[in-house]
């Protein structure tokens, strides 16, 4: 008799090839790899959880077919780990694999308007359905997107909404031209701290699940009554295409994925880097720690939207999230993310820093008159985290 153990187990095993091509921390024999190894858990796990664990990476990691739902038609990718790779399973993805957005602000003009379908542009259709997603016509603003890593989101879900709201300054009393604003979303009627996505668009981890499993790969999940799943679809599949165990198990394994591994040198030229950060306000808005029940969290993040795009910049504009405002990206495991800034266009840490406007232009000005090796320093630095 096949039990649902032995078909978790065995999408698992074949799992192990391709994780282990991408880099992924796996262990002989598939197991759980240490914590504080690239791709390990946060913490250590009792054997229940560790099979949890295991199940959802399983999932992360499985290529879905036709026969599962693939597709509404339209997807981005066919599973997690698709986008997710880099430097190890769950991390960031190349500019390759940046998705594209479009909307019509009339030349800049405004008012910006969504069009027929919304602003996602989807990359693919599967293979047995006739043509691709089309722009619409009217589009005349588009962005492109980049994949973050999801390393160490579960200790980013578990920061309190106070600690956040707590670094707002949407009037910049503070006076250093830096607001900072929290995204506000309204669910079932109840107001909630938007956290994650480059809109900050998605308040909870398990949110996150739900909207990346409809929006990337057309997969249908159970509905939990918070509206970011897709609970059926037009094909022949049963919805939903995920159960809810399913489910539970990969956002277990996403809560419990351990962040990116810092170097941790201590030479002169990181110390000095660090120094720099911080006399650069860099630090205002990617703020080394932020508290959390289970104690700091490193990630370089305020979690906040601010607008760092230059004067005059177009993008993608939402209720709350204007055009150019960004959640602020955590820093950890930056070395190993490359290109940055929300589209990929910075190849290099410098061109990410000269990448910068508004909001950010002390910053970047204050870089600008930095002597070489104080430059060099603060690269330093930041390739550590």
């Amino acid at each position: 008799m096949i039990t649902k153990t032995h078909t978790i187990l065995s999408a698992f095993a074949a799992s192990m090839v391709t994780a282990a091509l991408c880099g992924a921390a796996v262990l002989p024999g598939g197991g759980v790899p240490p914590v504080g190894t690239p791709g390990g858990p946060t913490n250590r796990l009792t054997p229940a959880d560790e099979a949890t664990w295991l199940a959802g990476r399983a999932i992360f990691d499985k290529r879905f077919n036709r026969a599962e739902g693939l597709g509404t038609p339209e997807m981005n990718a066919d599973s997690c780990r698709a986008c997710h790779q880099d430097p190890v399973l769950g991390g960031a993805g190349g500019l390759e694999l940046n998705v594209s957005r479009f909307a019509k602000d009339n030349n800049g003009a405004g008012p910006f308007e969504n069009l027929a379908g919304g602003q996602g542009a989807s990359k693919l259709r599967p293979p047995w359905e006739a043509g691709r997603e089309n722009i619409h016509p009217d589009a005349d603003v588009f962005e492109q997107r980049q994949t973050p890593s999801a390393l160490g989101l579960g200790l980013l879900d578990a920061i309190p909404n106070s600690a956040i709201l707590a670094n707002e300054d949407p009037d910049d009393l503070n006076g250093d031209f830096i607001i900072g604003k929290a995204r506000i979303l309204m669910v079932n009627g109840q107001p909630e701290v938007g956290r994650f996505g480059w809109k900050a668009q998605i308040p909870r981890l398990a949110d996150f699940v739900d909207d990346a499993m409809a929006g990337e790969t057309g997969i249908t999940t159970p509905d939990n009554g918070r509206g970011f799943n897709l609970s059926a679809d037009a094909d022949s599949v049963a919805d939903p295409e995920l159960s809810a165990g399913e489910v539970d198990d990969l956002a277990f394994f996403l809560l419990n994925l351990g962040p990116p591994i810092r170097t941790g040198s201590t030479s002169a030229l990181v110390v000095r880097g660090e120094q720099v950060f911080t006399e650069v306000l860099c630090s205002r808005c990617h703020i080394p720690s932020m508290p959390s029940p289970n104690g700091p969290v490193f990630a370089y993040t305020d979690l906040l939207l601010h607008d760092v795009m230059p004067v005059n910049f177009r993008g993608m504009s939402e209720p709350g999230a204007e055009s150019g405002f960004y959640r602020t990206p955590p820093l950890w495991g930056i070395k190993d993310t490359a290109p940055y800034m929300h589209d990929g266009r910075a190849e290099t840490l410098e061109q990410a820093i000269l990448s910068h406007g508004s909001e950010a232009i002390l910053s970047r000005t204050a870089y600008n008159g930095l002597i070489q090796s104080d430059k060099d320093s603060l690269i330093a630095f930041l390739e550590d985290l």
